[in-house]
């Protein structure tokens, strides 16, 4: 995998949209993705950021939350990564399918399941010094076909 982008915001969340917007002109640019797909890791990396925020509480003000987004041949890797204080994401409490009507009793807690829904893989690095979620999707360059062959000259 190669790393193709790394920024660098402030802990606050006026930052969130330039993240997204880049993460998707990059997504979009570079990767055989449908618009569903891009939209899907937009609203995944506003999750994480947002969690990479919060995590690092009131002091935000003075801290960063990195980004950084490989690339490899069949697939996009988006890290999100804070100075928080850490959490195990198998102790967060489970909650009711979407369909049911209990689910509504949840205001909070509800991104890190969203993330998990929107992209192919997600994994959680975390630690008491703080905690990067990786979140990928799968698909080839922007210039191949979904049969993987490279797309043909059209002359125009």
């Amino acid at each position: 995998m190669e790393l193709v982008l790394e920024l660098e915001i402030p802990a606050r969340a006026e930052f969130i949209a330039i993240v997204r917007l880049v993460v998707a002109s990059l997504a979009s640019g570079r990767r055989a993705l449908a618009d569903e797909r891009i939209d899907d890791l937009k609203l995944a990396v506003s999750e994480a950021c947002t969690n990479a925020i919060e995590a690092q509480g009131a002091a935000a003000r003075d801290e960063h939350v990195r980004i950084q987004v490989f690339e490899g041949e069949e697939r996009l890797e988006v890290a999100v990564e804070d100075r928080g204080s850490g959490f195990n994401p198998e102790l967060l409490p489970r909650h009711p399918p979407v369909t049911d009507p209990e689910r509504l009793n949840y205001e909070r807690g509800l991104g890190i399941p969203l993330i998990r829904s929107l992209v192919d893989v997600v994994k959680f690095r975390t630690s008491p010094e703080g905690t990067q979620v990786s979140m990928t999707l799968f698909g080839g360059p922007a210039d191949l076909d979904p049969s993987g062959d490279p797309t043909p000259f059209d002359g125009g």
